[in-house]
């Protein structure tokens, strides 16, 4: 009897802790989505390099009013539908004072097709005329908070800084460019151009997750 008492005891003590550790787990991975700039922030410069061999800065421009910071990559299929409406963003914007920076945030080691020699290769047929970057350690992507490519930053200069004024998607249909209702990122940037508070200011990135270096 007291073999059968002892035995529940260990079951239940060994329920309890798994629930403890299941919602400890569930709470990191809350504090990692959540983790990164909020609206209004203002953003760390960084040093990345581009695909031309530069290491290249925010602050390098000092004629921008803002960015347009996109995290993308060359694998993900979300990536390569949005990788002609990111051209269009800066082609319609860059000229207006907030050009294109893309981020590729991914472990090469997870997909040798986001290595920087593919960059170099791919970004010309992608019509890429803007900065293509690595973030090779990985600590600005983790700085920004982007969990999914593509994810979007507008960021609006202010002074010497470059603040928050929009998070999350190009736009409301990551499938069919033809079927945009609503351009979140040409919205936003076109309110800031006029004077205005950003309307819609966070939305859902929906793409590919990031690939993590495993340390």
């Amino acid at each position: 009897m007291k073999s059968v008492i002892h035995h529940i005891i260990k079951k239940a003590l060994f329920a309890k802790y798994l629930f403890i550790i299941i919602t400890l787990l569930a709470n990191i991975g809350t504090i990692n989505a959540q983790s990164g700039y909020n609206i209004g922030q203002t953003v760390s410069d960084f040093q990345l390099k581009n695909i031309d061999g530069r290491m290249l800065s925010l602050s390098d421009n000092r004629n921008v009013k803002g960015y347009i910071v996109v995290f993308t990559c060359n694998h993900c299929p979300f990536s390569k539908a949005y990788d002609s409406r990111v051209v269009d963003l800066n082609n319609k914007f860059a000229s207006k004072g907030y050009p294109v920076i893309a981020i590729n945030p991914n472990d090469p080691n997870a997909y040798e097709e986001d290595s920087f020699a593919n960059m170099r290769l791919t970004a010309p047929s992608k019509g890429f005329t803007f900065p293509y970057l690595q973030d090779e350690t990985q600590e600005v992507t983790k700085a920004f908070g982007a969990t999914r490519t593509p994810s979007c930053f507008v960021l609006r200069k202010e002074g010497d800084r470059f603040t928050v004024q929009y998070i999350g998607a190009i736009d409301d249909n990551s499938q069919d460019a033809s079927a945009v209702n609503k351009k979140f990122v040409e919205d936003a940037v076109n309110n800031l151009l006029s004077g205005r508070p950003v309307m819609v200011n966070n939305t859902k990135a929906v793409g590919c997750a990031i690939k993590w270096k495993s340390f």
